[in-house]
């Protein structure tokens, strides 16, 4: 008896990292959600940059890069892959404490945001140099 291999099958399975991407990608949107409605609640949207960079960097760029690590494995498994997730996910955290704490006035952590956003366009950086290197026709 012939049977038809199931869906599981014949579908590659997304990346290893693909995958933690994605995950971590949907963390960031549950914080971004989460402090969308704090604001709301309280009718205090000052800290609407910190919203803006955890839903833009977080959550969008996150599952974008989960998806293209997904589709094109090789590029998933390339040392600016590697780069691109330590220097994504070490910087974000940092600026988006860091923003918060230099909206409510602690202006002396300037610096500190200014340098994870420099790391973190360096990911960004990094993150299109594996796309052009690494995607092929």
């Amino acid at each position: 008896m012939h049977t038809t291999p199931s869906l599981a099958q014949t579908q590659p399975a997304f990346s290893t990292a693909g995958a933690l991407w994605l995950k971590l990608a949907v963390l960031y949107l549950i914080v971004g959600v989460g402090l969308g409605i704090m604001m709301g609640a309280s009718e205090d949207f000052t800290m609407r940059p910190v919203h803006a960079h955890i839903n833009l960097l977080g959550w969008a760029t996150m599952a974008v890069a989960g998806l293209v690590y997904s589709v094109f494995p090789q590029a998933a498994a390339s040392k600016l892959a590697k780069a691109h997730f330590w220097l994504h996910n070490i910087s974000l955290p940092v600026m988006a404490v860091s923003l918060a704490f230099v909206i409510g006035g602690q202006r002396g952590l300037i610096p500190v945001l200014a340098f994870s956003e420099i790391v973190a366009a360096l990911g960004i950086l990094v993150f299109a140099a594996n796309i052009f290197l690494n995607l092929k026709k």
